[in-house]
């Protein structure tokens, strides 16, 4: 669909033009069961939260810096040696993800980082805390390759968009608690003032681990490794309370099925097949666009190095510098995952296009009172950039908190699911690195100045986002392909009516006839 044209109006509750009854979650035994299972999974993206707010931390607290003594650019390496081990696991993290299913992945992960945070709280130079963090980006980086893929593959599809969504917003979680962990820590006369939230960082896996093994694999998976009868129990059990014979049951398993048979039918082998097609261009153009749009567009500047901001115009005290950390974190949250809740009703491109020109306003007044603060000592305007932070986050959280995850999952299809995911996160962690290094530098060279490159991204990224973003609201998983690939949608659309023209009911032989 181009740019500006008008929004799906389908109801939620309508699945390839058939209408079923409307789901409410809390009152579905099997949903509820599938969500409180989810919801462990989507904190993978808690662990990546916890780690920047913990570093934004870390660096007001007196005796981290006494401890390492770490320069500008030193520091600026600490925090991009997270995105360099998460770049590095990114090849990995796909292919795992498809040959042995999306939880193995996630294990694998989660158990590579707990031996990072371990690393990290007993580092003893600069060295060692350097390598435990390479360690802890490379696991999450698995995890985190594999958790939106297995959360909206399992999502029953009234409920998809707001999980998913939801999903990259469990990053505030583990920012709020890293966040207040460093502010009660900070005071403390010992290493144990930072080891403590080094520690913790390990509790969002904690949790993930003790639920992984009760967590269904994605029914997706399932079908396309030959384990079909799996797959359909898994649907049964958690979108029909155990009934194989309810009639969405069997549509979304037909669907499912017949459209990865489509799939695998026009599909080509290898990497190329991010951009064989012209649907598949635009579906990598707008996953690298929001990749790189996610980390620059200025927050990365406040999510890392807000000590330095918050100096940089006069609030120079480390308690008063941690509690705006924590306020921020907890404010960022309400506005993220209030707004997860709001994707469908709102749609994926006014939120992007209000989120996004809203950042630019907001980023050009924080930098005309930053210069006011800076040349001219002004409380007020340093006053007025706090001010200014809170707002601006509050735009950003409007779309790219949530629908970063939410949208760029779901348009892709689940033959390059996996491997679209990751130029994604590719693309985030490259900006992540980047960032994370020349900030720090940046900010101490030529101070305010360095705001007026964010502001003119900003408009650019306003411009992309216009061009290029397509409106998918109430549109069930298999059928978004329509408006990237429309014949092998039309295709796969008429075979699955066939199919269900065909059998209403999918029957498998029992064990003993098998």
């Amino acid at each position: 669909m181009a740019p500006g044209a008008v929004a799906p109006t389908k109801h939620t509750n309508l699945l390839g033009g058939r209408e079923f009854p409307a789901v409410t979650w809390y009152k579905d035994p099997g949903l509820r069961k599938l969500y409180l299972l989810l919801g462990t999974v989507i904190m993978v993206s808690a662990t990546n939260g916890f780690d920047g707010s913990m570093m934004n931390g870390l660096q007001t607290v007196p005796n981290w810096k006494n401890y390492f003594e770490p320069s500008s650019s030193e520091r600026g390496l600490l925090n991009a040696i997270l995105s360099v081990g998460s770049i590095c696991a990114i090849p990995i993290s796909p292919w795992l993800a498809d040959w042995r299913g999306r939880r193995l992945a996630i294990t694998i992960g989660i158990t590579i980082m707990f031996v990072g945070v371990a690393l990290q709280t007993a580092s003893v130079n600069l060295a060692m805390f350097t390598a435990s963090r390479f360690l802890i980006g490379f696991g999450v980086s698995l995890a985190h390759g594999a958790a939106p893929l297995l959360v909206t593959e399992l999502a029953h599809y009234q409920h998809r968009a707001r999980i998913t969504s939801l999903y990259n917003t469990t990053w505030y979680i583990g920012s709020i608690i890293a966040a207040w962990t460093t502010y009660g820590t900070f005071r403390i006369d010992s290493t144990w003032s930072w080891r403590i939230p080094s520690v913790l960082q390990a509790a969002p896996a904690i949790l993930m681990m003790s639920f992984i093994l009760f967590v269904p694999e994605s029914p997706r998976w399932l079908i396309a490794h030959d384990r079909a009868d799996e797959a359909l129990d898994i649907l049964a059990r958690y979108h029909a309370n155990g009934d194989r014979h309810d009639e969405l049951v069997q549509y979304e398993y037909t669907e499912i099925k017949e459209t990865l048979a489509i799939e695998l039918e026009v599909a080509k082998v290898g990497i190329s097949e991010l951009w064989a097609t012209r649907g598949n261009r635009h579906r990598m153009l707008i996953c690298i666009c929001a990749g790189f749009f996610s980390q620059l567009s200025g927050n990365s500047l406040v999510s890392y190095y807000i000590g330095d901001i918050l100096t940089q115009v006069g609030i120079e005290d480390p308690e008063t510098q941690n509690i705006i950390n924590g306020c921020l974190n907890i404010w960022n949250m309400l506005i993220a995952c209030g707004m997860a809740f709001a994707v469908d009703k709102a749609g994926r491109r006014p939120l992007f296009l209000i989120s996004t020109g809203g950042m630019c306003v907001m980023f050009i007044c924080w930098t005309i009172a930053s210069k006011y603060a800076v040349e001219n000592g002004s409380k007020a305007a340093g006053s007025a950039v706090v001010a200014l932070i809170f707002l601006y986050f509050t735009c950003y959280n409007l779309a790219w908190s949530g629908l970063l995850i939410g949208y760029t999952v779901e348009i892709l299809p689940y033959k390059i699911r996996a491997r679209g995911m990751s130029v994604l996160f590719m693309c985030i962690n490259l900006a992540l690195f980047f960032n994370n290094y020349l900030n720090p530098v940046a900010l101490e060279r030529i101070s305010w100045k360095y705001y007026i490159v964010y502001c003119i991204f900003l408009a650019f990224e306003f411009t992309v986002v216009f061009f290029l973003f397509v409106e998918t609201r109430y549109t069930p998983l298999e059928e978004i392909a329509a408006y990237f690939d429309d014949p092998v949608a039309e295709k796969a659309k008429h075979r699955v009516e066939q199919a269900i023209q065909e059998t209403t009911v999918v029957e498998f032989p029992s064990k003993q006839e098998a």
